[in-house]
This record gives structure tokens, sequence and C-alpha cells, in this order.
């Protein structure tokens, strides 16, 4: 797969999806940090000091989503969304990988989260993963288990009361899994 993707949302903004850069990564942890705020998709309480966030989203390999000026190819604006991907597992298990996404609230419902997971497939099976797997999908997230299961994914686990949401909500959280070949 050739970086960056280049593609239009839902409402018309041109994207290109890219390997992070060193200057994005201050906006990618806060735009984390926002989600976790937002308390419904990530197991983390608080926010990530910029230590955290380096062990946490850049130990292996991170990617962002950046709208781009009309008419150029490298202009980026603002960042939409970003992922990361990594091993799951050590050693013996390190083919199977995992991977984060976040998406910024504004736009969400725009197509920005199946661009980014088409292509996390793509780019997991070049890296030489031979599955993804998900740990934690809270079951209240419907959104991303909508999007996974069409991206062929199974949910091969649930753990009961796995998460407590900001707003006191013990919600489950479902495991999911994806061969690449």
């Amino acid at each position: 797969m050739q970086l960056p993707i280049t593609q239009q949302t839902k409402n018309g903004i041109k994207v290109e999806l890219d390997y992070m850069h060193p200057q994005e990564q201050e906006v990618v942890r806060a735009l984390l940090n926002l989600v976790i705020l937002e308390g419904k998709t990530y197991q983390q309480k608080q926010p990530l000091s910029p230590a955290e966030f380096a062990a946490y989203w850049l130990n292996q390999d991170a990617f962002v989503v950046r709208a781009v000026e009309p008419g150029t190819t490298h202009k980026p604006k603002d960042i939409l969304g970003a992922f990361y991907l990594k091993p799951n597992f050590p050693g013996r298990c390190s083919h199977i990988c995992n991977a984060g996404f976040i998406v910024q609230p504004a736009a969400r419902g725009q197509g920005i989260g199946r661009l980014m997971g088409e292509s996390m497939l793509a780019i997991a099976a070049q890296l030489g993963y031979e599955a993804v797997m998900f740990n934690l999908v809270f079951e209240t997230n419907i959104p991303s288990i909508n999007l996974w299961q069409t991206l062929g994914f199974e949910i091969i686990g649930r753990i009961p009361q796995a998460a407590k949401l900001a707003d006191g909500q013990t919600v489950g959280a479902l495991m999911m899994y994806r061969a690449l070949s």
C-alpha cells in the first residue's frame, strides 16, 4: 500500500491518510485526551502526559488522517483522525496486531473511521501481521462494533462489566478478531 492515501469524506472534504509526522504528535495527543475525557470508548481515566502518550501511541506505527487544502496534495490542515498499529502480544504471538482509533467529534460519521480501518487492514498485512485483535471494544460503542463487523471482524469473547464509563455506567467489552489471510 502506497501512502499517502487520498480520499474524499461524505461531506466533500479532501483527506489524506499517512504516517504521523513528529510535529503532529501533540495534536494527536490532545485529540486522544479529548476522547479519554469523553469517557465512552477508551480505558484510560485521565489525560495522558507526553511521556505516557509516547509509550502508549508511538511505540510502533502511528498514522493520521489530515484534511488537505483544495487543489494541493501537501498542504495539511486539521488532523481529523488517527490510529496506531502495534503487536498485540510479544514474542511468539507478535504476528497478531492491535490498533487504536480516534476521530475528531465534528468529523464523526463522515467515513474517517472506515478509511482508517480499511487502510489499517492493508497496512497490517503489508507489515507482515497475520491477524488483528481488539481487546476491549465497549459494548456501547455501536459505531465501532458495526464498522469492525462490516470489515470482517468476529466477536470472539465478551468481558462482562469491563468498563466504568465517565457517566457511571458499567458496560461489557467485546474482543474482536480478524485473520488477514
